[in-house]
């Protein structure tokens, strides 16, 4: 492989050679393959943008097939500067090495800028506090390997490379990783642990939230019951699957919606006739759900890791007054 720099020094020119094992494979495919660090969208988008020749002629097609002595050059230019401000906003790293960070995500920060969310978001925090994360995994997103909603607090794991972004996003949904919340639901299951097997999608009555349909994507939540109080339950919870909302949908479909959940479950705690009970449940002015630990591969050794964040001071407080 060769790498060279084009005439104005910010562009960088690589060449490779299609080994014999790459024949016939698509050129998208094959380049993904050779330059395992970048991402194969990101790689198909240099095709397009005309940056990759084949010997003489400039590839066309992401689709195009290679062949074994085909010569490769593809210009990288340089990242395109962010649009997202980095802004000096409070943030609890748990772990940081060269390819991760790992983040204690409080309630009411959201993930990343959107509508009604231009800034003050994790992500203008994370360009502040983590550097060399611009572009990575896009950039209104970057380093972003999954979300938690904007009231859930927890462990967050944050990619710092797009090697390690495409190898967490790989290992995500399959059993290498694990998800466990703590939620406080009203009432209490009647089984002290069970499996919640529904499928969720676009609630038909209101398109802007989810619900247990027919024809929904398959989502799977394991629970088990950790305390009981009058009226009020501590679950633990570990996601299978990764639907939107799921263990708030889950948990209203089985019949005990999430404390303080203002989509899902509503203030149910003002028909309980008992005003201590009453008096903590309000002190909740969020969904009750907490993300508690994680457990992932690390991109670069492959090696399991586990990360654990203390229940939030306000879910403390209740269960103090339940108690």
């Amino acid at each position: 492989m060769f790498t060279t720099l084009s005439d104005d020094s910010s562009s960088e020119v690589r060449t490779v050679v299609v080994p014999e094992t790459l024949a016939g494979e698509r050129l998208d495919r094959a380049l993904s393959a050779l330059f395992p660090e970048r991402s194969r969208s990101n790689l198909a988008r240099l095709v397009e943008l005309g940056h990759v020749r084949i010997g003489a002629r400039a590839a066309t097609k992401p689709s195009e097939r290679v062949a074994s002595g085909d010569s490769i050059e593809v210009t990288f230019p340089p990242p395109a500067p962010s649009s997202v401000e980095s802004q000096n906003l409070p943030l609890t790293i748990l772990y940081e090495d060269d390819d991760i960070a790992v983040i204690d995500k409080p309630a009411g920060l959201v993930v990343h800028p959107a509508a009604g969310h231009p800034d003050e978001t994790l992500v203008n925090a994370l360009l502040f506090h983590v550097g060399g994360l611009s572009g990575v995994g896009g950039e209104i997103r970057p380093g972003i390997v999954h979300r938690l909603d904007k009231d859930t607090s927890g462990v967050m794991i944050i990619a710092k490379s797009d090697a390690a972004h495409r190898a967490l996003t790989a290992a995500w949904g399959t059993p290498a990783v694990r998800k466990e919340y703590l939620a406080l639901v009203y009432g209490t299951p009647a089984r002290s642990t069970g499996t919640i097997d529904a499928p969720i999608g676009r609630d038909p009555r209101d398109r802007k939230r989810m619900a247990v349909v027919a024809g929904g994507r398959q989502a799977t939540t394991d629970y088990e019951l950790l305390e009981k109080h009058p009226h009020v339950s501590l679950l633990r919870c570990v996601l299978r699957t990764g639907r939107t909302h799921q263990i708030r949908v889950h948990l209203k479909h089985l019949g005990h919606p999430i404390v303080g959940d203002p989509v899902y479950g509503g203030p149910q705690w003002r028909g309980i006739p008992d005003k201590t009970i009453q008096r903590a449940l309000s002190l909740m002015d969020r969904q009750a759900l907490h993300a508690s630990r994680l457990t992932f591969p690390h991109p670069s050794t492959g090696q399991p890791m586990t990360f654990e964040a203390e229940m939030p001071e306000d879910m403390r407080e209740v269960l103090a007054e339940l108690k």
